[in-house]
């Protein structure tokens, strides 16, 4: 059984799991951020960006537009948890380069990993790894992204990005579905010829159903899969791939459990129907496990284990994207094990926290031939060296463990918050550190991340009126302590700004 291969796997090693003793907290390597880091935020600017931000970002949008800009990072003094602005202005950074950053600004082992000589050959001579491979790259993946493969993958295939994790993930499902369907017969010179016109036989008509809120990218394939916001999609040819509803939940779900379950019954419904009637046949379903850009929505595992019941009794593969979710953030190193799936998913897509990005698989999805999912880099030797120190920084020091004791310490706060301050704070939810809660609109989300700012906390917003708290894996009690102490200061502002007695 799959659930029982998840305990020995090494992914469920590394977050304490049977089959793994962790260290004793006392012998745990120290984190090098600790040392330097901030005692706590300072903004001497009376506003953000201050004046040397909005100097560089003039200066920079004469190269490049600058119009999403929040401020100018000053990256040599940042450090662990707290990022440093053109100002001088020190950040306690709970966005963290859109959820990027696993183990804080400057960590000592990941500067290591960049002096080193290893790092130095790579860069000066960068591989085409599909053609001329290095003599330690077998090695170099073993000991970074194989270190911790999700339960049931046995192989990775390294790209570029996270949207490009996805898109190569997309072409590796259309390909095993052709493969299925043509047997072992050569292809025909029909097909031959008529795809290089984009028509049937050669470019069938396949697609990939996506649910409704979710986001897997900006890049042309990946962009059809995207339904988020409608500003990431218009005035772009797409394909006419299906979506299915994501539940909507309720909250608190402990009040709201039987209306919680139908809306999943019913969108679970709407799949099945979709992957039956569907015109054009569905090759694969891609997932995330919290929709992030679409308002941090969430699922209960139930609801997941249908999706793959439902994909499995269609022959559809199950893609799930944990670019957002992987690497620790949810309290367990992949998103998806919180699940229990009897059978593992097909593909895993990854990037943000690893600092590298790709896609686990198992060798069923290999390519019948050579170069047809292929480009010329297929990752970055650079970008995996950089991935091996986070691996081991994150299981050396059990940060899984502590994002889910740090994360139940942010959630137990937040939502006594939520009901002395429920005119700003509404719909608290999270896994592990991976939080997030609602406002009453646009403007009000706006006005709190720019008041959080003006207080020395960085934030983002997700969906159209979420906050979400995307901190490094780092994150501790004493970190959410000066947080909340800051929250409730900017919500104070706000209630007698807004609501005066």
């Amino acid at each position: 059984m799959f659930r029982a291969l998840a305990a020995a796997s090494p992914s469920a090693r590394a977050l304490g799991q049977p089959g793994r003793q962790l260290l004793p907290a006392a012998t745990r390597r120290h984190l090098s951020w600790a040392r330097e880091e901030p005692s706590e935020p300072h903004v001497g600017t009376s506003a953000v960006p201050g004046p040397a931000s909005k100097a560089a970002l003039e200066k920079l949008s004469a190269l490049q537009d600058t119009r999403a800009a929040t401020f100018v990072g000053d990256y040599a003094k940042s450090t662990g948890n707290y990022i440093v602005d053109a100002d001088g202005n020190v950040f306690l950074d709970l966005y963290c380069q859109i959820a990027s950053i696993p183990v804080g600004y400057n960590n000592t082992a990941l500067i290591a990993a960049a002096k080193s000589d290893q790092m130095a050959t790579t860069l000066a001579n960068r591989p085409a790894l599909g053609v001329f491979p290095s003599t330690d790259w077998a090695q170099l993946l073993e000991d970074s992204f194989m270190r911790v493969r999700p339960p049931g993958m046995d192989m990775v295939f390294t790209t570029a990005h996270g949207s490009d994790a996805n898109e190569l993930a997309y072409k590796a499902a259309f390909l095993h579905y052709a493969r299925k369907r043509r047997g072992a017969r050569a292809f025909t010179q029909t097909e031959m010829e008529s795809v290089m016109d984009n028509i049937p036989p050669g470019s069938p008509e396949v697609a990939i159903l996506s649910f409704s809120a979710g986001f897997h990218g900006r890049t042309f394939g990946a962009l059809s899969t995207t339904r988020s916001k409608a500003i990431h999609k218009l005035d772009m040819p797409a394909f006419k791939w299906p979506r299915a509803p994501f539940p909507q939940l309720q909250y608190p779900e402990d009040a709201h459990r039987e209306e919680n379950a139908a809306e999943e019954k019913r969108c679970l419904a709407e799949l099945d129907r979709i992957l039956q009637r569907n015109e054009v046949p569905v090759a694969a379903v891609v997932v995330e496990p919290i929709q992030s850009e679409g308002g941090d929505r969430h699922a209960s595992p139930e609801f997941f284990r249908g999706v793959r019941r439902i994909t499995a009794k269609h022959g559809v593969l199950l893609i799930v994207d944990e670019v957002q979710t992987g690497c620790g953030a949810t309290g367990a190193f992949w998103a998806h094990e919180h699940w229990e799936l009897e059978t593992p998913p097909d593909m895993v897509t990854f990037s943000k926290k690893m600092q590298a990005a790709g896609f686990y698989h198992s060798r069923e999805m290999v390519a019948d031939q050579p170069f047809r999912n292929f480009n010329t880099w297929l990752g970055d030797p650079a970008r995996a060296l950089i991935a091996r120190a986070i691996v081991s920084e994150v299981l050396d020091n059990a940060l899984v463990e502590q994002v889910r004791g740090t994360g139940d310490y942010l959630l137990g706060h937040l939502r006594p918050l939520a009901i002395r301050y429920h005119r700003l704070v509404a719909n608290v939810r999270g896994q592990g550190t991976f939080v997030a809660f609602d406002c009453p609109s646009p403007a009000m989300r706006s006005e709190l991340l720019d008041l959080m700012r003006r207080e020395g906390v960085n934030m983002g917003g997700s969906g159209e009126v979420a906050v979400r708290f995307r901190p490094m894996l780092t994150l501790t009690n004493r970190h959410v302590n000066l947080f909340l102490t800051r929250f409730e200061s900017v919500l104070n502002k706000m209630y007698k700004k807004h609501w005066p007695q």
